[in-house]
Order: C-alpha cells, then sequence, then structure tokens
C-alpha cells in the first residue's frame, strides 16, 4: 500500500479502537506507520482523513450486511422467517463493529459545530440510501428513484434506531423477532383505511358513543 492506503487504515482502525472524538493526528501517523506531515499532503487535515475513512468503514460494514440478507436469503423462502434472520445478523454485525458505530453517534453529535463533517456526511446520504435500499433487496443496486430513497431511509432509520439502542443497553436492544412484531403492529394501525381507524384520544374525546 500507498501512503495514502496506509493512512486510511490507520484512521479506521484508530475510529474503532480511539473513537471519533479522541483521535489524534498523532495516533493515525502512529497506527499508520506515516509521517505527520503526510496527513495534510493527502487530506488536507486530520478530520478530512477521519471523515474519509469512517465513511468508507461505514460503506465495508455494508457489505458484510449484503452477506448477511443472502444467508438469509438461502436459508428460508418465508418473507417473515428471512426478516428475523437479516435483523438478528444485522445485530450480531453491530456488536461486532461497536467501535465504528459509536464513532458514527460521535461524528453525529459533531455535525453541528463541524461543516466540513456535515458536509462529507450529507454527500453520501443519497448513495447510502439507495445502497441500503439496494442491499435489504439483495440486488447489486436499486433505480435512483423517490421509492427506492423512501426504501433506503426507513432502513436507515431502522438501522440507527437498533445501533443507538445496542450502544445504550445491548440486553434491552430488540431482536429480529421484536422488530417484526413492531411492524405488524404499526403497520397495521397505520396502514389501515382511515374509515377503519380508532379515533386518536384528544381534549375532550369520551371514546365511542353508543
Amino acid at each position: 500500500m500507498g501512503n495514502r492506503e496506509d493512512l486510511m487504515a490507520g484512521a479506521k482502525r484508530c475510529l474503532i479502537e480511539k473513537g471519533y472524538g479522541r483521535t489524534t493526528a498523532r495516533d493515525i501517523a502512529t497506527a499508520s506507520g506515516v509521517s505527520l506531515a503526510a496527513i495534510g499532503y493527502h487530506f488536507g487535515s486530520k478530520e478530512a482523513l477521519l471523515n474519509a475513512a469512517l465513511i468508507e468503514a461505514t460503506g465495508e460494514w455494508g457489505l458484510m450486511v449484503a452477506a448477511v440478507v443472502a444467508r438469509a436469503d438461502e436459508a428460508s423462502d418465508d418473507p417473515e422467517e428471512r426478516f428475523v434472520a437479516v435483523w438478528d445478523g444485522v445485530r450480531e454485525t453491530i456488536a461486532e463493529h461497536r467501535g465504528l458505530w459509536a464513532s458514527q453517534f460521535e461524528a453525529m453529535v459533531q455535525v453541528e459545530r463541524a461543516p466540513e463533517l456535515r458536509e462529507a456526511l450529507a454527500g453520501v446520504q443519497k448513495d447510502g440510501r439507495l445502497g441500503l435500499a439496494a442491499v435489504f433487496q439483495g440486488l447489486p443496486e436499486v433505480p435512483d428513484t423517490a421509492e427506492e430513497l423512501a426504501r433506503g431511509a426507513f432502513y436507515q432509520a431502522l438501522l440507527v434506531g437498533l445501533a443507538g439502542q445496542w450502544l445504550a443497553a445491548p440486553e434491552l436492544a430488540p431482536g429480529g423477532r421484536d422488530l417484526l412484531r413492531g411492524l405488524e403492529l404499526v403497520g397495521g394501525s397505520v396502514l389501515k383505511p382511515a374509515s377503519e381507524r380508532e379515533p386518536e384520544p384528544g381534549p375532550g374525546w369520551h371514546g365511542p358513543t353508543a
């Protein structure tokens, strides 16, 4: 590998071991075996290098999720069982890559005060959502449509929520069966025709009258 690749590998290792906020330029230089000056030469700043490393590492994690989906597809033809197997597998990858997910949450907290980080993350949002839409359908890619972006945004919300719950309390983080039940409950009420929905309680509401 060249210096640029060594720096990326070192930065990814630091993200996992030390986190986004605590990693210094010297940490990266030491981990990569490259001089401090090389960071500025190849990436402009430590922050730009960390942002690029975080995005690349997340993409590599996505390949692991694609493998989880492929295994679930091979194991069962039942959509519900596949859903459960996929999300159980996703939870396992989050546990295995806790450091990466902790760094992602650290980075998200800092976007308000780091315009370059906000720009970097915003720049990959669309591709990331389309990528998730493809991964969870077991497809190499999907078209750039509003439908696929909405699908990807839904999966992104599930992923981030699951990762956050796992980081906070692993023993309470939902598994695939829990997420399936939640989807059934929420979908069952939200997707009902308006005429079949129970009225929402509100001020002055006393329930149905006889």
